[in-house]
């Protein structure tokens, strides 16, 4: 599985560059350009996290690692509130208790709850407009709620058993009802929540970055225990690397899959630029918030179910996963995509008994009248 997507992944290197060469007559030069202008931003939301992440593990584990060993369950699983390629393969891989668990927790979780937590939702209710949020706040329930599917799908992929999955996703578990809950009862509230932890998490990461840069800079240690900004600068760079070629192959896949998606998309009654919003948050999410406003509100529901579990699956995520761990890739392949797609089933299935899908047939039925 790992020699064939890094096959593939080779091979988008090949198509973007070939292309971008002979004067991006196709469009995947741009793609294969792309993958190397996300180097910036990619260090710049990582580097500092992972520089930190053995001092947070020494400060954090000494209140985390007894709460969760009473329980039962790997400390490493706390490392999966972070999105994994901010933090959370590092935290969780240093509170591991075994490193199964930990590689688990910091790919497989963190690349769905984590990326929910600190990413999708702060920056996706950000980005879009305010009348919009109920319809991404309804999608991310039916994902969330989809999510156990795809924890275990990747729980299972990683060598856990299911009882062993189970058991070590009840702290996720919790959270992700608690989410739901109040996305549900106060969604507003949350989202400035949300933005708030974000802003948060986003002062620890410059901090870890400039602490780690004097350090290189001058010689002198401030913080003993940070991981050579170096070596986080490594792996932002290989990630960048694993883009050039995953970015302009997901392309490829886009324009192949288009044609069914739209027969797909048909049949489940959902309309174009959503599913292709599903095609596109395989590589990044924010373009599809970008693309919220063009689509039915059926489809706005649906898109952001599928985010929970597949945003960036075809090119952070798997980019970090290849950089760190590719033993780990199909773990987290068959984790999202199980999740992904489990979560916009429950969306299609539950929409006509929501609130959202009344609303929709209440503007056809004015739209036909008229």
């Amino acid at each position: 599985m790992n020699q064939v997507m890094m096959a593939v992944i080779a091979a988008g290197v090949i198509l973007g560059g070939a292309d971008r060469i002979f004067g991006n007559r196709f469009g995947y030069g741009d793609k294969f350009e792309e993958g190397f202008r996300l180097l910036g931003p990619t260090a710049l939301s990582m580097a500092g996290m992972i520089c930190l992440a053995p001092v947070l593990a020494d400060i954090l584990g000494r209140v985390i690692v007894p709460f969760y060993r009473a329980v039962g369950v790997d400390p490493a699983m706390f490392g999966s509130l972070l999105a994994i390629d901010m933090g959370g393969y590092q935290l969780a891989k240093e509170l591991a208790a075994d490193a199964r668990t930990g590689s688990y927790a910091g790919i497989v979780v963190s690349a769905m709850f984590g990326c929910t937590l600190v990413f999708t939702i702060p920056v996706g209710m950000g980005m879009i407009q305010k009348e919009d949020r109920r319809f991404l706040a309804r999608g991310i329930m039916f994902g969330l709620s989809a999510m156990p599917v795809g924890l275990l799908a990747g729980g299972v992929l990683s060598g856990l058993s299911v009882a062993d999955c189970l058991h070590q996703n009840l702290p996720v578990f919790v959270m992700s009802s608690l989410l739901f809950l109040g996305l549900w009862k106060m969604p507003d509230k949350m989202v400035r929540g949300f933005c708030a932890v974000a802003e948060g998490i986003k002062i620890l990461i410059t901090a870890g970055l400039v602490l780690g840069a004097v350090e290189f800079l001058s010689g002198f240690t401030i913080l003993p225990g940070l991981v050579p900004i170096g070596e986080a600068m490594g792996v932002a760079a290989s990630i960048g690397i694993v883009m050039l070629g995953a970015l302009p192959a997901a392309e490829f896949l886009r324009r192949l899959l288009q044609r069914p998606f739209t027969y797909l998309g048909g049949l489940l009654g959902l309309d174009t630029v959503s599913l292709t919003g599903m095609l596109v948050g395989l590589v990044s999410p924010m373009p599809v918030f970008s693309m919220y406003r063009g689509m039915e509100e059926k489809g706005k529901v649906a898109a952001g179910a599928f985010l929970v579990s597949g945003a960036s699956l075809l090119a952070a995520h798997m980019g970090f996963t290849v950089s760190t761990e590719p033993e780990m890739l199909a773990a987290l392949m068959g984790g999202k995509i199980c999740g992904a797609l489990s979560a916009v089933a429950l969306a299609v299935c539950f929409w006509e008994k929501g609130a959202g899908g009344a609303g929709e047939q209440e503007a056809k039925r004015r739209r036909t009248d008229g």
